[in-house]
């Protein structure tokens, strides 16, 4: 850490001394060179510790940032063990610049307390001016931002109402499919969302047996004009060939008792029986699966 630059002083901050720089005013650091008794250039780590000052060359009040005590702007260094300086320590007080006389008030409103300006001092009144209109001008980039956080708010409104929409949809959804598992089998249910007559439904057994006795009941045409309906039901085709009937035949038996004989046979319950064409498969009594 350096020390004080006086010769035979080896002052410095390590025992509690308070150390100056040299001043950058040429006469003034002159007159601080040549009291020091020493022929060298200070450089900006020279140093002068408190030693070498008279108490009158301080500040009686002013305090340095850290706290220890404040040179006055024109003070000299005039305490060296080496004779009588030649500049001696400047004992007048350093002259401030007056400051700048205000205009006096011809005019005072005593209604407003009298110290209060009516107008304010020369060039302050475009100052505020302009500080008005600054704070009066509302910024572009917040306007920018003001607007998308609005448009997202919106969007976000927006989003919440069709949650609670899809919500409601999803519980009506929910409780017509209980509703359809009162009387239809998953696999009918399942051939809703398919397209009509599409090939790629898979009918449960149960699904199958249930077709069968609705086609007793109703008939062929019967049958038919349900599923056009849209109710679930496999293809004629696609029951007959469930069935696995063997012997085709014509008989007046319903299908309940043809499926007690135990012999694989399927027969229409219309009476009387309709007159079959060459090539219509669904006017017929008894199909070979």
């Amino acid at each position: 850490m350096g020390g004080c630059s006086a010769p035979n002083c080896s002052n410095s901050t390590s025992i509690g001394k308070q150390l100056f720089r040299f001043p950058k005013d040429p006469v003034r650091k002159k007159k601080w060179v040549l009291n020091c008794r020493r022929d060298f250039e200070p450089t900006p780590h020279s140093r002068l510790c408190q030693d070498h000052f008279e108490q009158s060359q301080f500040e009686e009040i002013a305090r340095s940032p850290a706290g220890g005590k404040k040179l006055k702007p024109n003070a000299i260094p005039t305490l060296f063990n080496v004779g009588d300086p030649p500049y001696a320590a400047i004992t007048t007080p350093y002259i401030l610049l007056p400051l700048k006389p205000e205009p006096v008030e011809k005019e005072l409103n005593f209604g407003d307390h009298g110290y209060a300006r009516r107008t304010p001092l020369p060039g302050l009144e475009e100052e505020d001016t302009d500080r008005t209109a600054e704070e009066q001008q509302p910024c572009t980039q917040c306007q920018v931002l003001k607007k998308q956080l609005e448009q997202e708010m919106q969007h976000t409104a927006r989003l919440q109402k069709e949650a609670e929409e899809m919500k409601k949809r999803l519980y009506r959804l929910d409780r017509i499919e209980k509703g359809l598992q009162n009387f239809l089998f998953e696999d009918q249910i399942r051939a809703l969302s398919l397209t009509k007559r599409s090939r790629r439904a898979v009918w449960s057994p149960e699904t199958i047996m249930k077709a069968r006795k609705i086609r007793c009941a109703v008939g062929t045409k019967g049958y038919e004009y349900l599923r056009e309906l849209g109710y679930p039901l496999p293809s004629y085709r696609t029951l007959c060939n469930r069935l696995e009937t063997k012997i085709m035949v014509t008989t007046d038996m319903s299908c309940e008792e043809l499926a007690e004989l135990g012999l694989g046979l399927m027969a229409t319950c219309d009476s009387p029986t309709e007159v079959v064409g060459d090539n219509d498969e669904e006017d017929l009594i008894g199909v070979l699966s």
